[in-house]
């Protein structure tokens, strides 16, 4: 069987990701997939705020600069290994 390209695995590890609740993962475990999500998809963090920025937004945006410096496809791999670590589970 021929290995699955990057954003194969990485769209298949989203539709898994989309079926878990919010309640079976820990929250840091929540917040690094949305940081690689993000990374993975929109790129580096634009910094400019609203005037709704929440205190929950300050946690996902720090997740988010956290991980700056991994190119998109590092954060795609990054994203792939946690969720298939949790499918393991």
């Amino acid at each position: 069987m021929a290995k699955k390209d990057l954003d194969t695995r990485f769209q298949e590890a989203v539709n898994s990701a989309s079926e878990m609740t919010q309640a079976s993962l820990p929250q840091d475990v929540q917040l690094r997939l949305y940081a690689f999500y993000k990374h993975a998809t929109f790129g580096t963090l634009d910094l400019r705020q609203t005037s709704t920025y929440h205190l929950r937004d300050a946690f996902k945006t720090n997740a988010w600069m956290q991980i700056s410096h991994l190119t998109a496809d590092e954060a795609k791999e990054q994203y792939i290994e946690i969720i298939n670590s949790l499918l393991k589970k």
